[in-house]
């Protein structure tokens, strides 16, 4: 099942906030990760559930992404 295209939309942006408090970086930076990321492409494409998930745990999971792709 799909989410909600308005509530998926605030998810992405709470946690690209939430990222790039954690990671001290621009909102714009953040952003610029997020929609570049294979979670953005699983939570976009309704894979999995992921968002289900929690902000934190996505932001982590962006954060572990991001350690293995540079």
């Amino acid at each position: 099942m799909k989410a909600n295209p308005i509530l998926l939309q605030k998810k992405y942006a709470r946690v690209v906030e939430l990222f790039a408090k954690e990671n001290n970086v621009s909102l714009e930076k953040a952003l610029d990760i997020f929609y570049r990321s294979k979670l953005y492409q699983l939570m976009s494409e309704g894979v999995s559930d992921m968002h289900c998930m929690s902000d934190e745990y996505l932001v982590c999971e962006l954060e572990e992404e991001c350690k293995y792709t540079k």
